[in-house]
Protein backbone atom coordinates (compact mmCIF):
# COMPACT_ATOMS: atom_id res chain seq x y z
CA UNK A 1 0.00 0.00 0.00
CA UNK A 2 1.11 3.56 -0.85
CA UNK A 3 -0.07 6.32 0.89
CA UNK A 4 -0.65 10.20 -0.17
CA UNK A 5 -1.58 12.90 1.79
CA UNK A 6 -3.39 15.74 -0.67
CA UNK A 7 -5.67 18.78 0.90
CA UNK A 8 -9.04 18.68 0.08
CA UNK A 9 -11.79 21.66 0.87
CA UNK A 10 -8.81 23.04 2.92
CA UNK A 11 -8.41 20.13 5.35
CA UNK A 12 -5.12 17.58 5.04
CA UNK A 13 -6.06 13.43 4.31
CA UNK A 14 -4.29 11.19 3.37
CA UNK A 15 -5.30 8.03 1.00
CA UNK A 16 -3.89 4.72 0.82
CA UNK A 17 -4.16 2.94 -1.98
CA UNK A 18 -2.01 -0.44 -3.57
CA UNK A 19 0.87 0.57 -5.71
CA UNK A 20 -0.87 -0.12 -9.09
CA UNK A 21 -3.40 2.05 -8.55
CA UNK A 22 -0.90 5.16 -7.37
CA UNK A 23 1.31 4.32 -10.21
CA UNK A 24 -2.07 3.97 -12.55
CA UNK A 25 -2.98 7.71 -10.97
CA UNK A 26 0.05 9.25 -11.76
CA UNK A 27 0.24 8.05 -15.17
CA UNK A 28 -2.84 9.31 -15.70
CA UNK A 29 -2.20 12.47 -14.17
CA UNK A 30 0.94 13.20 -16.21
CA UNK A 31 -0.54 12.28 -19.30
CA UNK A 32 -3.65 15.07 -18.26
CA UNK A 33 -1.17 17.42 -17.54
CA UNK A 34 -2.91 17.68 -14.04
CA UNK A 35 -1.71 17.90 -10.57
CA UNK A 36 -2.82 14.24 -8.60
CA UNK A 37 -4.16 16.78 -5.95
CA UNK A 38 -6.53 18.20 -8.68
CA UNK A 39 -7.79 14.76 -9.68
CA UNK A 40 -8.14 13.66 -6.08
CA UNK A 41 -10.33 16.61 -5.82
CA UNK A 42 -12.74 16.19 -7.96
CA UNK A 43 -13.35 12.73 -7.39
CA UNK A 44 -13.46 13.78 -3.68
CA UNK A 45 -16.57 15.86 -4.68
CA UNK A 46 -18.27 13.00 -6.84
CA UNK A 47 -18.17 10.53 -5.11
CA UNK A 48 -21.23 10.08 -3.05
CA UNK A 49 -21.10 7.58 -0.24
CA UNK A 50 -18.16 5.81 -1.57
CA UNK A 51 -14.96 5.76 0.45
CA UNK A 52 -12.95 8.17 -1.11
CA UNK A 53 -10.03 4.75 -1.88
CA UNK A 54 -12.63 3.52 -3.29
CA UNK A 55 -14.13 6.02 -5.57
CA UNK A 56 -10.44 6.34 -6.81
CA UNK A 57 -9.89 3.12 -7.66
CA UNK A 58 -13.35 2.82 -9.55
CA UNK A 59 -11.89 6.35 -11.26
CA UNK A 60 -8.83 4.86 -11.94
CA UNK A 61 -9.77 1.73 -13.94
CA UNK A 62 -12.37 4.07 -15.91
CA UNK A 63 -9.64 6.55 -17.27
CA UNK A 64 -6.74 3.85 -17.25
CA UNK A 65 -4.34 4.76 -20.10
Amino acid sequence: MKKISVSLSGHRTSVSLEAEFMSALHAIAAKQNRPVAAIIGEIDAARGARTLSSALRVWILQNKI
